[in-house]
Order: C-alpha cells, then structure tokens, then sequence
C-alpha cells in the first residue's frame, strides 16, 4: 500500500467531508486513524466526517467521533447491501440500530445513503429504494444531513428525493452528474461535494458541472482511501490529499485558493455544524474500536 507524499499544507484550513478511515485494515501499512488524522491536520485539513456503510463500520463511526475532536460521524446502511438484507430479513433490523445510532453524540449525518445501478441489477431495486427512503426519514426525523450515493442512478435519486421530500441539507457525496444536474441540485438548494474524480482527465462531465455550481453549494472530499487525485491516481488516498484537490478546483474555477477553501469550510459548517459544538469524551488510550494509533478493527 503507497500513500502519495504530503502536498504543501493550504493557509486557510477546509474539512473532509467523506472519508473511510475504517478501511483497508486487512493492509499492514494501512495509516492507523490518528495518523491519518494528524497527516490531515499537517497540512491543514481542520477536521473530517467518517461515514459508516453498514451496522458495525456506523457503530465505529459514532464511537470514535466521540473521543476525536477531529472527526465527526454519518451512519448508514449502503445501498449495495440493502438487497442482501433485506433477502435475510434483517433491513429492518439494521435500520433500527441505524437509527439509535443517529442519536448519538457527534453524529451528524446519515450516508451513506442512496441508490447504485451500477452493482446492484434491477431485483435488487426496490430493496435500495426502500433502504433510501427509510434513511431519509431518519434524517428528517432526527434534523441530521443526508449524504447520497448516486451511481448510475441519478433520475431516480432526485425523483425521490423530489416525491419523498429532502431533508434540509442533503448532499451528493462524490457528485458525478453532469451541469445540467448539477443545476437540479444547486436549484433545490442541496449540496455537491466534488472528490479527487474532478481532477481525472476523462471527467470533464465533473468540471463542467464544478462551473456551474454556485460557490456557496459546493463541499470537498477524498472518500478515501479510494478516488486519489491526479497525479497520484493508483496510490491509496487519504485525507491529507484534500489540498490537492482543493487547488486543481481553484485553478479551475479561476480563483483564488485562500477563497475557495474559506467559502467551502463555511459551506461545510452550514451543513453539519461546528466539530467543537459538542464536548469529546476521554480517549481510553487503548487498542480496536476503542482509539488505537493502530489499524481499526470492526467488531
């Protein structure tokens, strides 16, 4: 596992507002949190939202938001895995415990959530409708954000999103669309966050849509360890790659950094909240789940 060296920290400090710091630790090299974090805060990425993708990955999320100042949580059940629990009888279940999780001190988001036609076929549909429409309501039900995961699917998540009504600050987690989509989103006042894909050179659809986003709509995120920015695409992402990311949109944008980056930690606290509203509990300075330098485990 090659982690990309750090680039030049940025002067006005931004956040992450997608990461997976619980993957990957079937690696040996795989950056233990802390450190990842601490890379992060090197080179001025202020804080980042970890986001759960099933039962034990939110769990984790919301434990370790607790004790990390830096770090705020989402929970969710993903969208791939709706089919197969639904087919064991278990959504239901887990959607539940998502929900007492959502309670929880620090989270901040429920995500991610949504719809992916790309690796789940037609028979599982209603399955990941049914898994999205629950965890709107959650949202709404409990005033969090919602962070989206749209693949291949965009129509039939804004329809819903649409017929079902949003929850006030709703978020297209690595926004893929187009401008014309983009528009729909900046229109209906949700939020675009754009990862390290907007740097690749087969996107322009992503640049295209950056232009046309107003500033005041757009996040920043790396959804690592995955979508690393060029140059470094093929090396495992982290959140310290934020700055680059952040200065390719600049440039692309035409603007300032020091700008871009202040407008989008604002964007970013507009959504969910300041990362020092809530008091952070001891750290247990021990091993696992429980806030280790190591390598996270998942129960």
């Amino acid at each position: 596992m090659t982690y990309p060296p750090l680039p030049e920290a940025l002067t006005v400090g931004v956040y992450d507002n997608h990461t997976h710091l619980e993957h990957g630790i079937a690696h040996d090299e795989v950056l233990g949190y802390r450190e990842a974090l601490d890379r992060a805060s090197s080179v001025g990425v202020r804080g980042v939202v970890q986001v759960g993708t099933d039962v034990a990955s939110s769990r984790w999320s919301a434990e370790m938001a607790a004790r990390e100042p830096r770090m705020l949580a989402a929970v969710a059940i993903h969208p791939n895995d709706a089919p197969e629990l639904e087919e064991a009888g278990t959504l239901d279940s887990a959607l539940a415990e998502i929900e007492e999780l959502a309670t929880r001190p620090r989270v901040r988001a429920v995500g991610e959530t949504g719809l992916d036609y790309f690796r789940t076929g037609e028979e599982g549909r209603a399955a990941q409708l049914r898994s999205f429409e629950a965890h709107i309501e959650i949202a709404k039900r409990h005033g969090l954000a919602l962070q989206i995961h749209d693949r291949d699917a965009h129509d039939d998540v804004i329809a819903t999103l649409l017929r079902v009504g949003a929850p006030e600050r709703t978020v297209f987690h690595c926004f893929s669309g187009d401008a014309e989509m983009a528009r729909v989103c900046a229109d209906n006042g949700w939020f675009l966050s754009f990862a390290g894909t907007v740097t690749f050179k087969n996107a322009p659809n992503l640049r295209e849509a950056l232009e046309v986003t107003p500033r005041h709509r757009i996040l920043i995120e790396t959804d690592s360890p995955y979508l690393t920015p060029t140059p470094h695409r093929g090396q495992t992402n982290a959140s310290y790659m934020i700055p680059t990311t952040l200065r390719f949109m600049a440039a692309h944008l035409g603007t300032q950094e020091a700008l871009l980056a202040a407008q989008i930690a604002s964007n970013t606290e507009d959504v969910y909240g300041s990362w020092d509203d809530e008091p952070v509990l001891p750290d247990s300075h021990h091993s696992g789940t429980d806030g280790s330098d190591g390598p996270v485990q998942l129960a």
